[in-house]
């Protein structure tokens, strides 16, 4: 595992100090890396050698509430919405200045690349998204789906509750384990790479993210002021214009893998959709090798920035 070789960098981004790791040539194309929760920047431990090793710029960014991201001003709502993670990954372009990098996220980390890459498709080159269009259609959350998959989502509705929030304070490591093996029943890792995942849920401000943004989502909790205009725009679900590659796992837990139809409306420039067997929700950690083909794919595909091949 290449972290512990490298020094952890930091950066003021927006409302956030954010910590990250950074590998390969500093002039080279880069490529942002997005973990999603309960998971962190392990995530990409062995997708960042392979990207490095076919010559690009790898930065690989702990969201808000994970790891040594800290926020810079105590009086910062500790939203978790989806306006905050895009606002912040699009402050995290702008603090490195990088000019139209790649974006490659599942989860959490996957619906910030897609809202950067919705909203802002000047600013980035490409985009590889597990699962799909990750932006919420927040004003559709009461609407019910299948039992099974509800069933899935057991998370979503015990953190809704004080006893659910008091569960994820005291359990968090085992909270992540459950829903690991949920996502991703074929996947067998390991004790170390759960308890190394686990470090970044000791951060100070986890919970309080974590708890918002799922109660945001099921439209339980209402957003920080300062997303209020980025929620307005994601509310119309904004397509994506930029070149994208999505990925489903074939063995994913909660999100069924799907042939790409049902979202293609909301892809706008040239998109590709990939099924990746075996693999669960954690794609990257699960298949790095086809995550990593995926965006070395996208890089090789020409475009103008905004997604005209």
């Amino acid at each position: 595992m290449m972290y512990p070789s490298l020094q952890l960098r930091h950066v003021s981004a927006g409302v956030l100090d954010v910590g990250y790791y950074e590998l390969g040539p500093a002039g080279a194309e880069p490529v942002v890396l997005l973990h999603g929760f309960p998971y962190d920047v392990h995530s990409y431990a062995e997708v960042a050698p392979l990207l490095v090793d076919a010559g690009f710029r790898v930065i690989v960014p702990y969201l808000r509430g994970h790891g040594p991201t800290r926020f810079l001003a105590d009086d910062t709502p500790r939203s978790g919405q989806q306006g905050a993670l895009g606002a912040d990954l699009l402050a995290f372009l702008d603090a490195l200045d990088l000019h139209e990098p790649i974006l490659a996220g599942y989860d959490w980390g996957g619906r910030a690349a897609c809202v950067v890459a919705a909203l802002h498709p000047d600013r980035i080159g490409g985009l590889v998204s597990v699962n799909g269009y990750l932006i919420q259609d927040i004003a559709s959350a009461a609407t019910p789906i299948d039992p099974d998959r509800e069933a899935g989502f057991w998370y979503f509705w015990y953190f809704a509750t004080d006893r659910g929030r008091a569960g994820l304070d005291h359990n968090r490591r085992e909270i992540a384990r459950v829903i690991w093996r949920r996502n991703s029943p074929a996947w067998a890792f390991s004790e170390g790479q759960l308890v190394r995942a686990a470090r970044a849920f000791d951060n100070p401000d986890f919970v309080d993210v974590v708890i918002h943004s799922y109660r945001h989502r099921l439209g339980l909790a209402a957003g920080a002021d300062a997303y209020a205009d980025v929620e307005a725009r994601l509310a119309s679900l904004p397509p994506i214009s930029v070149p994208t590659i999505t990925l489903d796992g074939g063995a994913d837990g909660n999100f069924p893998a799907t042939d790409g139809s049902h979202d293609a409306h909301l892809f706008t420039g040239w998109r590709e959709h990939r099924k990746v067997p075996n693999a669960g929700h954690h794609l990257p950690a699960e298949a790095p090798r086809a995550f990593a083909d995926a965006i070395l794919d996208v890089a090789e595909t020409p475009g103008d920035g905004a997604g005209t091949p």
